[in-house]
């Protein structure tokens, strides 16, 4: 995993993600998919940017079906941002740095 960007699953979403103190970026992904891995070196730059004000998460949607089907993931990448255990901002599909940004920082 990548400088900065935690690895979640199935079984540590709710510790990680949804009790976490700061707010949560998280990044629905998989192996295969091509935009995915556009999105992997921005969200590190992310985490970098953003570090001890929000976390940046990756969790794999092929090996963590239930935390995907929970959050109604239909296309990836789908990035969720999390604050205090709920979702406050959904985007679908490779966003530029700034644009990402831009978005993160009018939520947070």
């Amino acid at each position: 995993m990548a400088k900065g960007v935690v690895e979640v699953k199935d079984s540590t979403f709710e510790e990680e993600v949804l009790k976490a103190a700061e707010p949560v970026l998280v990044d629905f992904w998989a192996e295969w998919c091509g935009p995915c891995r556009m999105m992997a070196p921005v969200l590190e730059q992310i985490a970098q940017t953003y570090s001890g004000r929000m976390k940046v998460a990756k969790l794999n949607v092929d090996e963590n079906p239930a935390s995907a089907g929970a959050y109604g993931i239909m296309s990836i990448p789908t990035l969720i941002l999390f604050k205090d255990g709920e979702v406050v901002e959904r985007f679908v599909g490779f966003r530029p740095k700034l644009e990402l940004e831009r978005l993160i920082d009018a939520k947070l």
